[in-house]
């Protein structure tokens, strides 16, 4: 059921808070997203995957860490989308300012994201694809 998005509304939570509820709170939360974007009785992926996470953030710039971004999200799709992200053998993260004037080329966008993107409230895009091929170096 590759490839799959979604988004989750609001800032994400680093994993080095010191709140530990707070980041169960936000696993949670990207879990809910996830599986109400997921379709029912879809196995989880056995195969190697990229994870992308572009963290859409608002006024203030966003200092959270690349990889503090990525950990919860990896982890609360666990069992869901793949079996294990040990299977996450890639990963594109970035952060960005929702007031930059964006362009979408044709074709090379996601409706999901477009829409959202022009709601221009604070999120976090996620999309699991099949991982590129290993055999060509980057």
């Amino acid at each position: 059921m590759l490839p799959f998005e979604f988004v989750v509304v609001g800032k994400p939570v680093s994993h080095q808070s010191n709140n530990k509820v707070l980041l169960r709170q936000w696993q949670e939360t990207v879990r809910t997203a996830a599986v109400a974007a997921w379709p029912q009785e879809q196995a989880p992926s056995t195969e190697p995957c990229l994870l992308v996470v572009v963290y859409f953030f608002g006024r203030l710039p966003a200092y959270l860490d690349n990889d503090n971004l990525l950990k919860p999200i990896q982890d609360a799709l666990n069992g869901l989308v793949y079996e294990d992200d040990r299977q996450v053998t890639d990963t594109a993260i970035r952060r960005t300012s929702i007031e930059v004037q964006f362009r979408f080329r044709s074709g090379r966008y996601s409706a999901l994201l477009m829409q959202t993107i022009r709601s221009e409230t604070e999120f976090v895009y996620v999309r699991v694809e099949d991982a590129p091929s290993h055999e060509e170096l980057l």
